[in-house]
């Protein structure tokens, strides 16, 4: 006997930070796809040399190549190139949502900075560095929520919001303080929301995950990577982005019906009691 997720079929699904050919994002949005959404998903836009060598070899076009991806699938698709930290941004993204698929129902907060200078001691990050990540991640996450929360309220037909975050906002870590303080900020605001929209039937989750093997992994020594992965990975490897976007199906979907303000971690094992 098998048992099969239900009640994303039909249903309107919203994906941020979708566009990279290696991404947790770009997984999200296909496989709520494979799951039965339509799917509106959002990007900066990035000009073709600003993209990754592999992505500029295979003819990676950004949102519209996922687009392409879900359409194969029988889905509807929606590429919108958005900045989720900039309100006028994210309130136009909603109007495109209603006039183009007339709905929503599930919302996947997962844009996020780029790596940048932040990385590095706290108190040698220029605030400019400081303020950008705080503004994609956690901003971003906020803004999103506030403009599409109002909408699934209004509609009064319950709903799902999934906020990405990343263990680094529990165990923080030399060196990624901004981040992190970022991650655990996404945290607090998925616990509030949760108690603030049960009410409406509208559950709110975030996923935690850990070292996921995406592009976003191609700026580090790989050899350093392998070692931190046997070290601190009970499970012995990086995970990969579609094991993340097969959790957040599951949210989404009606088997969790009453799960929600969850921070879950996928990390192989790495952080065993948080």
């Amino acid at each position: 006997m098998t048992y099969p997720l239900t009640g994303l079929d039909g249903k309107v699904a919203v994906v941020t930070g979708a566009g990279r050919m290696r991404s947790i994002g770009r997984h999200l949005a296909v496989e709520l796809a494979r799951a039965g959404c339509d799917v509106v998903l959002t990007g900066t836009g990035r000009a073709p040399e600003r993209r990754p060598a592999d992505e500029q070899e295979a003819g990676w076009n950004d949102i519209d190549s996922v687009a392409d991806e879900i359409r194969a699938l029988g889905r509807r698709a929606v590429p919108v190139v958005c900045d989720v930290s900039d309100a006028d941004h994210v309130d136009q993204l909603l109007a495109t949502t209603r006039a183009e698929l007339g709905r929503v129902d599930v919302l996947v907060n997962n844009a996020a900075a780029s790596r940048g200078n932040d990385r590095g001691p706290l108190i040698d990050v220029d605030v400019e560095d400081f303020d950008r990540v705080l503004r994609i991640n956690l901003r971003g996450t906020f803004l999103m929520a506030k403009a599409f929360g109002r909408e699934l309220v209004e509609r009064g037909e319950g709903g799902s919001i999934i906020n990405i975050s990343s263990i680094g906002g529990k165990q923080s870590g030399v060196g990624t303080g901004v981040y992190s303080a970022s991650k655990a900020g996404v945290q607090s605001l998925t616990s509030t929301l949760a108690k603030e929209l049960g009410q409406y039937g509208i559950r709110v989750n975030a996923l935690c995950p850990g070292v996921t093997a995406t592009s976003r992994l191609d700026d580090l020594d790989a050899s350093t990577w392998e070692t931190y992965v046997r070290a601190n990975i009970p499970l012995g490897r990086a995970g990969q982005p579609i094991e993340i976007a097969h959790a957040a199906v599951f949210l989404a979907s009606d088997q969790a019906a009453w799960v929600s303000g969850q921070c879950w971690n996928i990390d192989g094992g790495q952080l065993t009691i948080r």
